[in-house]
């Protein structure tokens, strides 16, 4: 955006991040309520759909990016975007009530196969950084069919599961909580109990034009700030952008913990993230030629950093140490460091 200059694009970076934050807020509730009465999430189309919708931040920039030729942001702000979202899960963390940490309150394997299913898509990922732009099967890389398809199966075999059960965990003391959102919450209201099905999608959609049009004002003013302050397009996608975009799971996740889903907050951020670097095949396809190969060292970094942080998140629930350290569980401790570490190193090895 050349006709604004260091303070507008200040502002407008701010105002975009704003209305992101306030219009998925509103998202996040409109897409629950849809899914409660449609029960969109029962077949993997309604699946897709959820996905993307809460992807839309993303999506937008991701289509941004893409169209203007950088990159660099958007293979930033997508990859930068799994390490910046599971460190939500420290805010959430801070935010539940008692003397245990979230990780053990959890009470259940299912997000940890759900961190495998992130560690997966995002090896996948790296493969796709070391592959040359020649192995393209049109303007695809191999790496970003294989990041679909991984998600999908790794979807089809979490439905599997959450219909069949094949084992039962005992973790005493543990409060999971709602196991989906669709369920009825003992004593919170259902979001737009009131409203009629089609007013839930009216704000349904206008909270998707409003994100989309945030995103490209995000990408757009987040492209420019990082020209006039001589940023890597690359750090300033996984640390401002992501942190702009982050932050209606931030809404999200705080009230899904203070409803007492622990479960859900630990579920809700591994899948977002699992889902995200879907949209590497849309970058693709938009760009017309490979965005992986591209990427390079840079983002190879942050998605090692990423695989390191959904680790620790879900080792910590399978050993549930019960201590707390100001407010925080270990987990969150240790990936406290790990996020400024890995910024740290991101900086190096951009230079």
């Amino acid at each position: 955006m050349p006709e604004l200059n260091g303070p507008g694009l200040i502002g407008l970076f701010l105002v975009a991040a704003v209305a992101t934050w306030i219009a998925g807020t509103y998202l996040s509730r409109a897409t629950d309520a849809l899914d409660e009465r449609l029960q969109l999430g029962e077949a993997l189309g309604g699946v897709i759909l959820l996905a993307v919708a809460g992807s839309l931040p993303e999506l937008a920039i991701t289509v941004s990016a893409a169209l203007q030729g950088s990159l660099d942001i958007a293979a930033g702000n997508l990859i930068g975007g799994i390490a910046t979202q599971t460190l939500v899960l420290v805010l959430c963390d801070r935010a539940v009530k008692g003397d245990r940490p979230l990780s053990f309150l959890v009470g259940s394997l299912t997000p940890v196969v759900e961190g495998l299913l992130v560690v997966a898509v995002v090896a996948v990922m790296l493969l796709g950084t070391m592959l040359p732009a020649s192995a393209a099967l049109g303007p695809f890389s191999p790496a970003s069919i294989g990041i679909v398809v991984a998600w999908i199966v790794g979807i089809l075999l979490l439905g599997r599961l959450g219909r069949l059960q094949p084992w039962t965990v005992s973790m005493p003391g543990s409060r999971p909580g709602r196991r989906r959102k669709r369920d009825r919450h003992p004593t919170a209201p259902r979001p737009y109990e009131g409203r009629s099905t089609a007013a839930i999608a009216g704000i349904f959609g206008l909270a998707c034009l409003v994100t989309l049009v945030a995103g490209v004002a995000l990408e757009r003013s987040g492209n420019g700030l990082a020209d006039l302050a001589g940023i890597n397009g690359v750090v300033f996608g996984a640390t401002f952008l992501a942190a702009a975009t982050a932050l209606p799971e931030v809404s999200s996740g705080i009230a899904a913990v203070r409803l007492g889903d622990h479960q859900l907050a630990v579920a809700d951020i591994f899948g977002g993230n699992a889902f995200q670097l879907c949209l590497f095949l849309l970058a693709d396809l938009l760009a017309g030629r490979p965005v992986l190969p591209e990427a390079g060292v840079s983002n190879a970094w942050l998605g090692a950093v990423g695989i390191v942080m959904t680790v620790v998140v879900a080792g910590a629930v399978v050993v549930r140490l019960e201590r707390r350290f100001v407010g925080l569980g270990i987990d969150s401790v240790v990936n406290v460091g790990v996020y400024a570490l890995g910024i740290v190193g991101l900086v190096i090895v951009t230079r």
